[in-house]
């Protein structure tokens, strides 16, 4: 939806490919395999054939990338702003879908690549925080706009991991989905979050630099539990993957999910991530 999900001036190709990857997200973290999907496209009247031929073009790039193709769906226009629906079909063998259920405590908590990027950003979009270098402000945006979905970690870890989620709303918040279905709690390690050097150089890495980077929004990383016994097939799953994944925490008795400090007092998430309602 645009003014939610992406701005107004966003290239058109980058909008088609983040409405496609942040479904495809959705598959990874159930360790699917992508078939194809459908699209309805509601086009506001700022819309042109010029910015229908890029995001076209951005669209016809993914599907190669994926190896995926447009099944089906419906064009309308609105007058209201521009709405772009997706829905991803993938498939996974029977019985074997990773599941946000199925953490237990003892268990530990990963997520892969870096956290925080793409809320980073949309900062930069609607802030434009001239001190960040150049180099760290492209990187940050790119994060927001072209999210990687983590295809071949997810299904690498079918198997091993005994729940996961994609990262969309927030690293917090999305865990507590998470928690929610296996009613422990989950504690992260705020030193532990793994953050890129554009992040950095954004905001820092204290301790408020590492709640904004748990809370933050469209990442589109993968977090999730594994038994404490299946630790060494993480990580041969994530070098297999070829995708960085970072031990943040783990599962342990209570309700919730607590950020601690270094000296583990927990640190104030508020609602620990984008909240649409």
């Amino acid at each position: 939806m645009e003014g939610v999900h992406f701005l107004k001036g966003d290239p058109p190709d980058t909008i088609a490919q983040k409405a496609l990857r942040v479904n495809l997200s959705d598959l990874a973290a159930k360790g699917a395999v992508p078939i194809g999907y459908l699209l309805t496209l509601s086009l506001s009247r700022h819309i042109d054939d010029r910015w229908i031929g890029s995001f076209a073009h951005g669209l016809a790039q993914d599907q190669k990338t994926f190896a995926i193709s447009l099944l089906g769906g419906d064009t309308t226009a609105t007058p209201g702003p521009l709405s772009i629906a997706i829905t991803a079909l993938g498939s996974v063998p029977a019985g074997r879908m990773t599941r946000r259920a199925g953490a237990r405590i003892g268990d530990l908590v990963f997520v892969s690549g870096t956290v925080g990027d793409a809320g980073a950003g949309l900062a930069m979009l609607r802030k434009n925080r001239k001190r960040v270098p150049l180099r760290h402000r492209g990187a940050l945006i790119a994060h927001y706009r072209t999210p990687e979905p983590r295809l071949a970690l997810g299904r690498a870890l079918v198997g091993v991991a005994s729940a996961a989620i994609d990262v969309s709303d927030g690293l917090i918040a999305d865990l507590a989905h998470i928690a929610e279905n296996c009613t422990d709690a989950f504690v992260i390690d705020a030193s532990r979050l793994p953050l890129s050097s554009a992040y950095r150089g954004a905001f820092g890495s204290d301790n408020a630099a590492r709640v904004r980077a748990a809370t933050s929004g469209d990442d589109y990383e993968i977090a999730f539990t594994a038994r404490a016994s299946a630790r060494a097939r993480v990580f041969a799953a994530a070098r297999k993957a070829r995708t960085p994944v970072t031990e943040i925490g783990h599962v342990g008795d209570g309700r919730g999910v607590f950020l601690l400090d270094v000296k583990g007092r927990p640190l104030p998430t508020g609602r620990g991530g984008f909240v649409h309602f």
